[in-house]
């Protein structure tokens, strides 16, 4: 069997996002969110098992036969990572790589929203950057991160399972903690992360209740907080946050969410047209007085109305952002219509384009893969 580097670097080389091993299938790589199978023979048990003791130790392997799941980073020779989640399905190993970009990009490179960069001046409160698995968000808080480290002079800590990034110290004192290997958990985490003297906290993910309630008073102790959820737009997220919140605790929650949230940018990936890759279609929710007072009361159903008429403000819908891409000529007009909110009136607003137009074609590479 070939060694699972060898794997990786090839998919570094063809420029995929992902890398799947499963028992009994040759390795498979996923690119521009299609998947194909790498000419090699069936990755047996013995194989996988080798695989992931190469990567984490007989230690940690022990640990991953008594949990059945690990997540983890590794990297190849030449310097590239990958984020690692190892499980079991049907008794036999299984292993997903996502494939970590050498280098933090640029909000403007990675075509996020103009308001992504005035966050990260923000002194204070809670920022959240949704979307399902996969769709950018520790790509897009990592350039988010960047542009601070670039303008300020601040102490940020990290805490994130696995770390992705690399985050070099340009003007701010970044530490990265990874959970399993610098702490425990991202709630044993956050418990101390106060007395060390943070400006800034980034935490990978908001998983549970504990690791929520610790991220929501960090931002209320007078700290800026950038974190991630697994929801699809900004009401889909606050509802979440409250609902995993034990009914007696719901309204002191709100109270406490319509103080310290500043942001929700929910994101989505569309393949690219232009060139080669995905970007990102985003909507965003600032935190207005007429916000607050909706998760204070918990009329959180008036969220996407007061996003549709703020536009001024810097907020946006998914269809929004869906429609400005494709009149830059990045994505197509088909998908656009599909996924968007209400296909009928994005169909009668996207105007098929033609030869004739002239459409604002990016300089910079793409960077979601």
């Amino acid at each position: 069997m070939v060694g699972i580097k060898s794997i990786l670097a090839n998919a570094i080389e063809v420029e995929a996002s992902d890398v799947h091993i499963n028992v009994g299938m040759p390795p498979v790589l996923r690119k521009n969110t299609e998947l194909n199978a790498l000419e090699l023979p069936p990755v047996s048990n013995e194989d996988a098992k080798e695989m992931v003791i190469s990567m984490v130790g007989p230690d940690r392997f022990k640990k991953f036969e008594k949990n059945q799941d690990l997540d983890f980073s590794t990297s190849i020779d030449d310097g590239h990572r990958f984020r690692v989640n190892a499980h079991y399905q049907r008794e036999t190993i299984a292993i997903s790589f996502r494939v970590i970009p050498n280098q933090v990009l640029s909000i403007d490179d990675l075509h996020l929203p103009v308001i992504a960069r005035e966050l990260t001046d923000l002194p204070r409160g809670l920022v959240l950057i949704t979307g399902h698995t996969g769709s950018g968000k520790s790509t897009s808080l990592a350039a988010m991160i960047g542009v601070i480290n670039e303008k300020y002079k601040k102490r940020i800590i990290t805490l994130e399972d696995p770390i992705e990034y690399v985050i070099d110290n340009v003007n701010c004192m970044i530490e990265q903690r990874e959970i399993g290997s610098d702490c425990p958990g991202f709630a044993s985490g956050l418990r101390h992360v106060l007395r060390q003297d943070p400006d800034i906290i980034m935490v990978g993910e908001m998983r549970d209740l504990e690791t929520t309630s610790f991220t929501i008073t960090a931002a209320e102790t007078g700290h800026l907080v950038f974190s991630t959820l697994h929801t699809i737009n900004a009401a889909q997220t606050i509802e979440r946050i409250i609902d995993i919140y034990p009914a007696a605790q719901q309204n002191q929650i709100q109270t406490m969410l319509a103080n310290t949230l500043q942001a929700v940018i929910s994101q989505t990936l569309f393949r690219r047209i232009d060139e080669p890759g995905m970007i990102p279609c985003s909507e965003v929710l600032l935190c207005t007085s007429a916000v607050r007072n909706c998760i204070r009361e918990n009329r959180i159903y008036e969220i996407p109305n007061i996003i549709e008429t703020s536009r001024r403000l810097g907020m946006q819908n998914l269809d929004n952002s869906i429609s400005e891409m494709y009149f830059k000529g990045y994505i197509d007009r088909d998908e656009a219509i599909t996924r968007s909110s209400n296909p009928g009136k994005m169909e009668k607003v996207l105007v098929p384009m033609n030869e004739f137009d002239v459409v604002q074609r990016p300089e910079t590479a793409n960077t979601y893969v």
